[in-house]
């Protein structure tokens, strides 16, 4: 059976920040982008990892993209990057200790290559959208990388690609999760109005979006874009993959029900100061 998800007190006092730390103590996560007009998704992402209490965030995207990001961001820092096994070095500063891949990312070999060298660095990693649907034809292409600190956030599409067929609401939706949390060897996100959160070690996490905690609202372009980016943010700041993911789907459910009808993704990292007061922080 799946546990109830709540922000327990131990979580919500590891989302405050205390006068002696600086920004530095919190992280630093990197978005990937895709090319010109395909970066919308990896900065909603980035503003959410900002707004979740990252330290710094920095887009990384290809240099014909840069004057995009650059008229969009102004607290999101930009670092060129056409190629993508480049990333690598990147990766030897050790300060940035968080990736976001997939949003916007575009679909290929490119993807592919970016996630390889992500996950050769060891680095904590949501791998989102394109980064799992570019594994689709040889998932365990993608398992064999793989790391305890990874997260990845499948929609039910995306989790028959890489798992099998999607499964049905209850219990089988539990144990399919469960289950492709152990093949993968990580923690795995599979989104719905019940958002489940599995580790590899078998537990399994819920946080229902029904009821009186309905949130359905958040079925709006670029929504798991924002998601993606709370969970990077969180691992930067360092919690566990299975407490960023889990405390990244209590927020993004906050943020939805407080703003209600009408929201679009771009609000919802806006509404973490009011969530963040509604939890005491």
């Amino acid at each position: 059976m799946a546990r109830p998800a709540g922000l327990s007190p131990a979580l919500i006092a590891r989302l405050q920040k205390t006068e002696d730390q600086h920004k530095y103590d919190h992280g630093h996560a990197l978005v990937l982008s895709g090319g010109p007009g395909k970066g919308g998704a990896a900065r909603l992402a980035a503003r959410a990892a900002l707004r979740v209490g990252a330290g710094l965030v920095t887009v990384i995207s290809p240099r014909a993209a840069m004057a995009e990001h650059a008229a969009h961001l102004t607290t999101v820092m930009l670092r060129p990057l056409d190629r993508p096994a480049a990333l690598a070095g990147i990766l030897r500063d050790r300060r940035l200790n968080a990736l976001c891949i997939g949003p916007g990312f575009g679909v290929g070999a490119r993807t592919r290559v970016a996630v390889g060298a992500a996950l050769a660095a060891g680095r904590a990693a949501v791998l989102d959208a394109d980064a799992l649907t570019s594994f689709a034809g040889a998932p365990s292409d993608l398992f064999g990388q793989l790391h305890h600190n990874c997260v990845l956030t499948p929609h039910d599409g995306e989790f028959a690609r890489l798992f099998g067929p999607a499964p049905a609401e209850g219990a089988p939706r539990v144990t399919a999760v469960s289950e492709a949390a152990a093949r993968a060897g990580c923690t795995v996100l599979l989104k719905g109005p019940e958002t489940l959160v599995a580790g590899a070690g078998g537990e399994v996490a819920s946080v229902r979006l029904r009821g009186d905690h309905a949130a359905p609202w958040l079925a709006t372009a670029g929504s798991g874009d924002v998601l993606a980016g709370l969970i990077c943010g969180l691992l930067a700041r360092g919690f566990s993959a299975g407490q960023a993911a889990e405390t990244a789907a209590h927020l993004h459910g906050l943020a939805g029900r407080r703003l209600g009808p009408g929201l679009i993704a771009e609000d919802l990292p806006d509404a973490l100061p009011g969530v963040f007061a509604d939890l005491g922080l």
